[in-house]
C-alpha cells in the first residue's frame, strides 16, 4: 500500500513539474518548489537547466555572425572540440554537425569577448554536459555563455585570485590540511584549476556531472563551487597526510584526479557537507569577492586587497558587528584586539578582549600566559551566551601596516598551532571607526551606540554605557562587559603581573556555593565520609581536576546505533535530550541514557537521521562531582574518577546542555545512590 502512494505521489509532482514546464513562464522558485531535492526527471533536464540559468526563450545570439572559423588559434580550438566529439556516445553520422556547433559556440564567444583560445583553457569540458542535452546551437550557445558568466570565476588562471581565496578558505577550517600542502610548496591552482574552470566536468563522470549539476544550478550561487573543492580536500584529508614521503608530482596527480572517484549517490551528502561549512565561514568571503564573478571584461579593482598576501581570511567590520547580534546558528566573532595597551586603553570595541602583540617578543611568559587567558575566556563567554561570545576568533590591529607587524606575527603563532576559525578585521581599527561615523552612530536609535569604550572610563568620539548597563539598555550589561571585558583590562598594561590579575578576577567573580541537586536535600553534609559526590552552584573557573574526555580517541568509541531502539531497551531508566558541549565550545545534539549502573551519551549523527554515536559509556559508582554555572544552570559538568582518602582523581570531564537540568541531575543522583547503595550491602 505504501508503495502504492509513494508511486502516486512520485507521479503527482512528474506531472505538475511537466504542466509548469509547458506553461511556459515557469521560473527557477517554482521548479524548486515542485522538485524540492528530489532527482531531475531526465527528459526534463534541458527545460530545467535553461531556465535555471536563465536563458529559456532567449533568442539566437549568433544569427548575425557570418560562421566564418578563421581565429589564428583556429586549429587549436578545431583540435580540442574534435577530441571532445570523439568522446561522445553519439552516432558516427551525427558527429560532423556536433563538431561544427561545438567549434562555432567556442569561437563566436572568442570572437564576440575579444578573448584569445589558449591550450589550457576547459572550455570543451564545461560544454561536456550539455552536448548531452542535445540542444540547438543557438541554446547550446546561450548556456555555454550563461555558466562563463555566473559560474565561472575570472581570473581562473596560475596564480589567480580565486585559487588564494580558496587556499585562505582551506586554512580557516582546516588549517592543518592547508599548512601540509604549503610545506609541499602544492598550491591550488596546480591541482583545482581544472575543477574550477570545467565545475568538475572535466574529471567526474558524466552521470555525475549531471547530477551534480541538477543540484548545482538549482542552487544558483556561485560562491557553492569553493565548498565543494573544500570537501573534496576533507575528505581525502587522511589520505593526504599520509602521503608524507610522497613526491609533489604524484601527490597533485592524486588530487587533481580524486573527483573521478565521485558516484552519484555521494550528491546528497557532498552538498550537504558543503552547506554545512558554508554556514561556519564568514559571509565576507562571498561579499568581498562578488566581482570575482559576471562579465570578463570587468577587471578586478586596483585596490582590491592582494589575497595572495593575506595572511589569513579578511572579515569586514560590518559582519563582525553585526554576527553577535544575531541569533541562530550563524558565525559569532571572538574579536582579539592586538593593539598596544595605551591604544586599546584609549579606545576599544566593548565586546574585544585584549592581546598586546608587543608581548610576543618582548616579554614571550607573559604573552603564553595572556594567550591562555585569551582562550579560557573565550571558552567561558561561549558558556556563559554572552554578546562577546564566539567560536570564531578574528583578530584586530589599528589598520596602520608598520603597527600591524607584531599582530601579524601573533596570527602566524595562532596559524602555526593549527587553530582553526582565524580571521582578522579588514582594516583594522581605524576601519571600525569609519564605519561607526558613516552609519551615525550617534543617533539615539542606532544599535551600536555602546560599543566604543575607554578603559580608562572618558568618553570619546562615542558614548560608553554606565556600569551594570547594557547596549541594548536591558540592564544586562554584564552579558556585554563582564568576563571578557574584566579579563582585557587585567591585560590591559604590561607592568601589570597577569597571572596575579587573571587569577584574581576568576576567584572574585563569584564563590563557588557547594549544594545538593535537589533544594530539599541537605545542604552540605558528604557522603559517607568522603568529598561530596554532587555539587550545584558555580563551577570553578579553573580546576586541576579537569580532563576533557575528548582526548580519549573518538574511533574507539564510534559504534552506531538506532537511537529510538536505545531509548526503547528495557534497561534504560532515563532518557534526556541534550547538547554535548565540547572544550572548544562546540556543541553536539546528543542523548543521556541512564541504565542501573551506567551512563550513555548518544551523539546524534547529522547526515543519518535517526542514528548516533555511542560517544562514552560511564560506570555511575565513577562519577565523583556534579556541577552547574549559577548564571548557565542547564549547562551541567560530569566529573568521572576515583575517590578514596587521599582525595579525588579524575579521569575525565563531560560537559552536557541539559534542558530540565534539575530533574536529570536529580533522577542521576537517585540512580548513582542505588548503584552506591548496592554495592555497600
Amino acid at each position: 500500500m505504501a508503495e502504492g502512494e509513494d508511486q502516486l505521489l512520485q507521479g503527482s509532482w512528474d506531472r505538475d513539474l511537466a504542466d509548469a514546464l509547458e506553461s511556459g513562464g515557469c521560473d527557477l522558485e517554482t521548479v524548486r518548489n515542485i522538485i524540492q531535492g528530489r532527482e531531475l526527471p531526465c527528459d526534463q533536464r534541458a527545460k530545467i537547466w535553461k531556465i535555471a540559468l536563465n536563458v529559456a526563450g532567449k533568442g539566437d545570439s549568433l544569427a548575425s555572425w557570418d560562421g566564418s572559423l578563421d581565429l589564428p588559434e583556429q586549429a587549436i580550438i578545431h583540435d580540442k572540440c574534435q577530441q571532445l566529439i570523439d568522446l561522445q556516445p553519439v552516432p558516427e553520422e551525427e558527429k560532423p554537425a556536433l563538431l561544427v556547433d561545438v567549434e562555432s559556440v567556442i569561437t563566436f564567444y572568442c570572437k564576440s569577448r575579444n578573448i584569445t583560445f589558449k591550450q589550457n583553457l576547459n572550455w570543451p569540458e564545461l560544454l561536456k554536459p550539455l552536448l548531452s542535452l542535445q540542444l540547438s546551437r543557438s541554446d547550446l550557445y546561450n548556456c555555454f555563455y550563461a555558466i562563463m558568466n555566473k559560474y565561472i570565476p575570472r581570473d581562473c588562471v596560475s596564480n589567480g585570485r580565486p585559487f588564494h581565496l580558496f587556499r585562505l578558505l582551506l586554512q580557516y577550517h582546516e588549517p592543518e590540511l592547508c599548512s601540509f600542502l604549503d610545506t609541499k610548496k602544492i598550491t591550488p591552482d596546480s591541482y583545482a584549476m581544472n575543477w574550477l574552470g570545467s565545475m568538475f566536468a572535466g574529471q567526474c563522470l558524466p552521470e555525475v556531472t549531471q547530477a551534480m549539476w541538477d543540484v548545482y544550478l538549482q542552487q544558483a550561487d556561485p560562491f557553492l563551487i569553493f565548498f565543494l573543492m573544500l570537501i573534496m580536500l576533507v575528505n581525502a584529508k587522511d589520505n593526504i597526510l599520509s602521503q608524507e614521503g610522497d613526491h609533489k608530482e604524484e601527490l597533485i596527480q592524486m588530487l587533481e584526479t580524486s573527483p573521478a572517484h565521485l558516484e552519484v549517490e555521494d550528491m546528497e551528502d557532498l552538498f550537504s557537507l558543503a552547506q554545512y561549512y558554508y554556514s561556519k565561514t564568514p559571509l565576507s568571503l562571498r561579499k568581498d569577492n562578488q566581482n570575482l564573478f559576471g562579465s570578463s571584461l570587468v577587471a578586478l579593482k586596483d585596490e582590491e586587497m592582494d589575497l595572495s598576501q593575506a595572511l589569513c581570511l579578511p572579515v569586514s567590520v560590518p559582519e563582525i558587528l553585526q554576527a553577535n547580534q544575531l541569533q541562530g546558528d550563524g558565525v559569532r566573532f571572538f574579536v582579539v584586539d592586538c593593539r598596544p595597551a595605551e591604544q586599546y586603553n584609549a579606545g576599544h570595541l566593548s565586546t574585544a578582549f585584549h592581546l598586546d602583540s608587543d608581548l610576543m617578543l618582548q616579554n614571550p611568559a607573559e604573552f603564553a600566559l595572556s594567550v591562555k587567558s585569551l582562550l579560557e575566556a573565550q571558552k567561558q563567554s561561549l558558556e556563559s551566551g554572552s554578546i562577546a561570545s564566539g567560536e570564531h576568533l578574528c583578530f584586530m590591529g589599528s589598520g596602520r601596516e608598520e603597527e600591524d607587524m607584531y599582530m601579524n606575527m601573533v596570527l602566524a603563532h595562532f596559524l602555526q598551532k593549527n587553530k582553526e576559525y582565524v580571521s582578522i578585521a579588514k582594516g583594522g581599527f581605524m576601519a571600525l571607526q569609519q564605519h561607526l561615523a558613516d552609519i551615525n552612530v550617534e543617533g539615539p536609535d542606532n544599535v551600536y551606540v555602546h560599543w566604543i569604550v575607554s578603559t580608562s572610563g572618558s568618553r570619546g568620539s562615542i558614548s560608553s554605557p554606565a556600569d551594570g548597563e547594557s547596549p541594548n539598555g536591558s540592564g544586562d550589561g554584564k552579558g556585554v562587559k563582564s568576563l571578557v571585558n574584566k579579563m582585557t583590562f587585567a591585560l590591559k598594561s604590561r607592568s601589570v603581573n597577569v597571572k596575579e590579575k587573571v587569577i584574581s578576577f576568576i576567584e572574585n567573580t563569584s564563590a563557588p556555593v557547594e549544594r545538593h541537586v535537589s533544594s530539599s536535600d541537605r545542604v552540605g553534609k558528604p557522603y559517607r565520609g568522603v568529598k561530596p559526590v554532587f555539587s550545584i552552584g558555580d563551577e570553578e573557573e579553573y580546576d586541576t581536576d579537569e580532563i576533557d574526555s575528548s582526548s580519549m580517541s573518538d574511533d574507539d568509541r564510534k559504534e552506531i546505533v538506532n537511537i529510538q531502539t536505545w531509548i526503547n531497551k528495557p534497561d534504560i531508566k532515563h532518557h534526556f535530550p541534550c547538547n554535548e558541549v565540547k572544550e572548544t565550545g562546540h556543541m553536539f545534539p546528543s542523548h543521556l541514557l541512564v541504565t542501573g549502573t551506567h551512563m550513555y551519551c548518544l551523539r546524534e549523527i547529522a547526515s543519518r537521521k535517526g542514528f548516533a554515536y555511542i560517544q562514552s559509556r560511564q560506570a555511575l559508582n565513577s562519577v565523583v562531582k556534579i556541577t552547574s554555572k549559577k548564571k548557565h544552570p542547564e549547562l551541567i559538568t560530569f566529573k568521572f574518577g576515583n575517590s578514596n582518602s587521599s582525595g579525588v582523581e579524575v579521569l575525565a570531564v563531560e560537559r552536557y546542555l541539559i534542558p530540565n537540568a534539575g530533574d536529570a541531575t536529580k533522577a542521576i543522583k537517585q540512580q548513582i545512590m542505588k548503584v552506591l547503595d548496592a554495592l555497600e550491602s
